[in-house]
């Protein structure tokens, strides 16, 4: 496991470590796939190529693509999840304010049942996201 790491540069293998918390697998096949998708240019030797039994160049190249945009996106969700749980915070405290009042409740009830059930779905919301989520 370790010598697959040692073949990619120092952020490489920042990069990768973190790839394995977040997807919590820690397996050589996992690590190995890594690798795979790590781009030359992050390689400690440039200029060997990679051994990637079974995979054209090209599909090599669309790979590693893919890999990049995959981390591109995983990090835009790590930078907005910070606001999106405020937010949701602040809208849960405001939304079981305005269900304590039982005026809100009687009209909601009479005139928009079906918002009446989401807002208490979400002042029901946990906190924070399921463990399988994470």
């Amino acid at each position: 496991m370790f010598e697959t790491l040692r073949k990619m540069t120092a952020m490489r293998q920042i990069e990768a470590a973190e790839l394995m918390m977040n997807a919590n697998n820690y397996t050589s096949a996992y690590i190995s796939a890594i690798l795979a998708g790590t781009p030359q240019a992050q390689l400690v030797d440039t200029r060997k190529p990679k051994k990637t039994a079974g995979i054209s160049p090209e599909a090599m190249a669309r790979m590693e693509r893919e890999l990049a945009r995959l981390q591109e996106g995983i990090t835009s969700i790590q930078d907005s999840y910070g606001q999106d749980h405020l937010q949701l915070t602040v809208i849960k405290g405001y939304l079981a304010k305005l269900l304590g009042n039982a005026r809100i409740v009687r009209y909601l009830m009479q005139h928009q049942p079906e918002f009446l059930s989401e807002f208490q779905a979400i002042t029901e919301m946990a906190s924070s996201p399921p463990p399988e989520a994470e």
